[in-house]
Order: structure tokens, then sequence, then C-alpha cells
């Protein structure tokens, strides 16, 4: 039987681990030998190779994380350990992979596949849904029912002691989960990176709301801005309300998957697997734009800047100023 491996790299999302577990069992009905690579890039440089059983995935479906571990890996940069990571996969006659990861991860590979014969399919897994190309990214959805049951909470508390707060989400240099949970959560700011923000019309609104009896308030900031103290500061002194901030931080990224987020990982790991059965040579990245599948080159992806879309936009823009 023919080889195929799957690895995952950069940070981990929820979602992985059903994509290992359907990645198992789809290769074995289509009659291929399947491998799992431990701890990521690192783990490809050092030989962590295992060949997989379905014993080895069985009941991590509703597993956060990832079980074959992952890493960031500066030694990949090297063409030598690169030249180790090929020789490894040698030894197991596999020539094609199937990688979760992000934007750094899939460079990694374009670089990789362009030395050796190696054939891959990269699945965009990551909770910041930064990759451009793409809809959605594995493990999205359950970052944002991690934050939604977070704000929830809060909100509870918020409404009982008069409280301003003020929540952190993750996401680096992309606005979606704290757009996304502004907009789903009922905040009253939400702070994101892709638009500027204008404290004293928000300071206007906000201080007629609280004269016609608002008595507490929730705002969203993306970690990106780098705003949080500023935005918690001024409730205190522009608005008169105590406020709290609290980064939520990588809970963002644990948790049991969500139904959408096991059936996408399904779909993902299937089409991909087919894709790379299709053809001699693959380079490229599963996408889902307007509800398709479709395949674009690692060319069409590592180098563009994902934008959230102008329609989502506007669903905040009264939230920022």
């Amino acid at each position: 039987m023919s080889a195929i491996a799957i690895m995952c790299s950069g940070g981990d999302s929820s979602g992985m681990n059903p994509a290992v577990k359907k990645f198992v069992d789809y290769a074995y009905d289509k009659n291929l030998t399947p491998y799992l690579i431990y701890d990521g890039l690192e783990g490809l440089i050092d030989g962590e190779i295992k060949e997989a059983k379905h014993e080895d995935v069985s009941g991590i479906i509703h597993l956060g994380g990832t079980i074959i571990r992952t890493s960031r890996s500066k030694r990949f940069f090297e063409a030598k350990y690169r030249q180790n990571a090929y020789e490894n996969l040698q030894k197991y006659n596999i020539e094609k992979l199937v990688v979760l990861g992000g934007n750094g991860s899939f460079k990694a590979m374009d670089v990789f596949c362009s030395e050796f014969d190696i054939s891959f399919v990269g699945i965009p897994s990551t909770i910041d849904n930064d990759i451009s190309g793409t809809d959605y990214c594995l493990g999205v959805d359950t970052a944002l029912n991690v934050i939604k049951n977070a704000l929830d909470d809060i909100r509870d508390t918020s409404s009982s002691f008069k409280r301003a707060f003020v929540i952190e989400t993750m996401g680096r240099d992309c606005g979606y989960l704290a757009l996304i949970s502004a907009i789903t959560s009922g905040a009253e700011i939400c702070i994101i990176p892709e638009i500027k923000y204008d404290l004293k019309s928000l300071q206007k609104r906000l201080r007629q709301e609280i004269e016609d009896g608002r008595a507490y308030l929730i705002a969203i900031v993306a970690e990106g801005t780098e705003s949080t103290d500023t935005i918690k500061q001024w409730i205190q002194t522009d608005l008169g309300f105590e406020a709290r901030d609290i980064v939520l931080g990588h809970i963002q990224r644990g948790g049991s998957p969500s139904v959408y987020d096991r059936l996408m990982a399904f779909e993902y790991v299937a089409f991909s697997i087919d894709r790379l059965l299709e053809k001699d040579k693959v380079n490229e990245i599963i996408v889902y734009k307007n509800s398709q599948f479709d395949f674009l080159h690692i060319k069409d992806i590592a180098n563009k800047i994902y934008k959230i879309d102008d329609r989502l936009l506007k669903l905040v823009s009264k939230m920022t100023h």
C-alpha cells in the first residue's frame, strides 16, 4: 500500500484530533498506509514518525488540542534539517503529506516540497481565522464558542455590579474573533485592527445611553490592537464606570471541538486525501469559500493578507465610533 502521513504545525486548535482520526480511517478506506508525524516540523526533523492503527485514534474525537502534538521550528529554516526531514520520510516511503497549520507552516512546506519529491495539501487550522482565500479555518468555531460562554458569564456579573468589563481575545493581527464575539454577545464596544476607533464619538453615544439607564458595559478588544489597558482606563476616566480587564488567553485554543469543527475536519481531510491521490504533484491548500470547497496553490495564499468581509465590518461600525 502507498504511504501517506499527517502532521500538525504551529499553534494548536480544536478540530485537529477529529482531523487526525478521519485521516487514519479514510486512509485505510483508500487502501493507504497512514503515518502520524509527532511534534510537527521538529518531529519531522527528528524522525518521530509512526504507522497508525485504528486504535491509535480511537476515542479522540471529543478531545481538544492534538494527540500528535505540534511545534514551531526554527531548525526547519536550515537546509540540512530539511534534508534530515526528507530522509526520515523516505525511510517509510512517504511522498504525500496532509499538514494542519497556518501560513507559516504552509510557507515552510512550500519550500520543502520545492526541494524534494513530496506532495502536500494544507488544511487551514488556526483559531485566528486569518488565512487568505478561505472563509473558515479549523478550530475557529470552537474558539468562538469558548469566548461566547465566557462573555455570557461575564455579562452576568457585569450587570449585577454595574461594572464595565474589557475582554481581550486572541487573533494576532486579525480581529475576526473579537468582531464575531462582539456581534453575537451584544457588546457595546468592539476594538479591532481593521477599524480605526474613535473614543470621542463612542463617549458621546455611551454617555447618552448611560443617561438613559445603561448600567453596565462590555467591551471586546482584539489583542492585535494592544488597546486593552487604554480602553479600560478610558472607561474609568471618561465614562465614570468601574472597569475590569480580562485576557482570555489560551483557553480559546482548548475545549472539546464543536459539532461544526468536527464535521469540517472530516470533510477537509477526505477532500485532501482524494486530491493527493488524483495528482502526481500537489502543493496546495484546501479552502472553504462561499460554502464551497476548493484548492489553491500555496503561492496564491501565503503572500496575501486576509481581509475580513466588509459586510461583517459594517455590523460593528457602531461599536467602534
